[in-house]
């Protein structure tokens, strides 16, 4: 572990769930861990806050009809107290946060909406919102409503006049070459990726990105699963090597995964074991 990694980390009195190469986890409420870290001490953040959906409705997966109740942890607790939780989440990720530093938070229109308006309350500066469409999403059950086929992520600065970190050649010329890279097979097609994206031209604020792929739930899979290759992108583009990244909401930690393989030190917090434990596996997957 770096001196950098140790000094943050010395400041939380809980004990790490895991610790390892720069990697770290807690297995707390991301406002317990967030409120001990340093002011201005983290690079860059990636939020998938819960999208409160767990009300006792049903989607599709997989052409079966299945429940979309995910947990406690995605339960409302009504309009009024959801937003005064991504108003706290969002104040303690702008005290930790580095004048450059910047925030992703993932999410669809049941709560995306409200975490925008929290990001301007907690005086956030929003550089873009980023469409992923999702060329595989599940059919609309009732048939009554266009299929939802797109989550948007929000990217934002701390400081408005601060500078952020943009690796902008690395986005012109971004290829999804994962497969080749780290010999993990794909089992989509890329067509809508070389159409949305040619490399060699400015990258768009439209991604097509496929749902996690069948090598990436080898371990089981997370409710809210986001695909590898989405977090390689933010992380890629929004961070440098050596640079601390942070996820309040890291489930099975693809966030963690993905900063790790690009030599990103990771900090992750959530409130769920048993997705600690699959990120815990994912990494140590990882490192073989």
């Amino acid at each position: 572990m770096t001196s950098k990694n140790k000094k943050i980390l010395s400041s939380i009195k809980q004990k790490p769930y895991f610790n390892k190469d720069n990697f770290v986890l807690y297995n707390n409420n991301c406002l317990k861990i967030l409120e001990q870290l340093p002011e201005n001490s983290i690079d860059m953040i990636f939020a998938d806050p819960p999208y409160f959906l767990s009300n006792g409705g049903f989607s599709v997966h997989a052409g079966k009809r299945v429940s979309v109740n995910k947990g406690k942890w995605d339960a409302t607790n009504g309009l009024k107290k959801d937003f005064e939780f991504h108003i706290a989440w969002t104040k303690a990720c702008h005290r930790v946060l580095k004048p450059g530093g910047t925030i992703w938070i993932s999410g669809t229109y049941h709560s995306i909406y409200q975490c925008g308006f929290a990001l301007q309350v907690n005086k956030f500066h929003i550089l873009n919102d980023v469409a992923w469409f999702k060329p595989n999403a599940s059919p609309n059950l009732s048939c009554r409503f266009f299929t939802a086929s797109h989550e948007t992520i929000l990217w934002a600065r701390k400081d408005k006049k601060a500078k952020h970190t943009f690796n902008y050649k690395e986005m012109v010329n971004w290829e999804n070459n994962y497969e080749k890279k780290f010999k993990c097979k794909f089992t989509g097609k890329d067509e809508y990726q070389i159409i949305l994206h040619e490399p060699g031209k400015q990258m768009r604020s439209v991604w097509a990105i496929s749902t996690p792929t069948p090598p990436e739930k080898k371990f089981g899979k997370h409710p809210t699963q986001k695909p590898l290759e989405l977090l390689r992108r933010i992380v890629v583009a929004s961070t440098n090597k050596g640079d601390v990244v942070l996820d309040p909401f890291a489930g099975s930690s693809t966030t963690g995964i993905a900063a790790a393989m690009y030599g990103r030190k990771f900090i992750g917090i959530d409130t769920e074991k048993e997705y600690l434990e699959k990120s815990k596996k994912r990494f140590n997957d990882l490192k073989k």
